[in-house]
């Protein structure tokens, strides 16, 4: 029987597949999942490595905050089965530390996105919230945070 980790990385990647080549080529995998909290890992390799500096381009970082502060919401609509559009409207980085390993992206905000996505469940207009991921590489620096990411996401409903 496949675990339900595995089953949301397949979710993710073949989402990806159809959607954003480029997020599944990175191979992001779901570590946690609930309805408080998402983390995803994106590996370092020759896929995600700037070689010059022997740490994570930018633009994957942003992939892995994306995934894990979209996931949340993701699932809780799928599960509504209404029809939302949703998407990030801004992204704010900080970047810290080069992230010279394995990446954890972490979104704490599961309340503030449920609540979100009941909002736009009950109403006709967009509706939106600003999540926070935190970015670290637990192999080499522990919790401490390589990047902090706030990003708005932005939901509304559908016919």
């Amino acid at each position: 029987m496949m675990s339900r980790l595995f089953k949301e990385t397949l979710g993710v990647r073949a989402w990806a597949l159809k959607n954003v080549f480029l997020l599944y080529f990175v191979k992001p995998s779901i570590l946690q999942i609930d309805e408080e909290r998402c983390v995803v890992r994106i590996p370092l390799n020759w896929r995600t490595k700037r070689r010059d500096i022997h740490a994570m381009y930018l633009g994957t970082l942003c992939m892995g905050a994306d995934v894990a502060g979209g996931l949340i919401a993701f699932n809780l609509v799928r599960r509504s089965k209404a029809n939302v559009s949703f998407l990030f409207k801004d992204i704010r980085g900080e970047f810290l530390k080069r992230a010279e390993g394995d990446v954890h992206f972490t979104c704490n905000d599961g309340a503030l996105i449920r609540d979100l996505v009941q909002r736009a469940l009950a109403s006709e207009e967009r509706q939106e919230a600003t999540v926070s991921i935190i970015a670290t590489v637990p192999k080499k620096l522990g919790d401490e945070p390589v990047a902090k990411f706030a990003l708005t996401l932005s939901l509304k409903k559908i016919g």
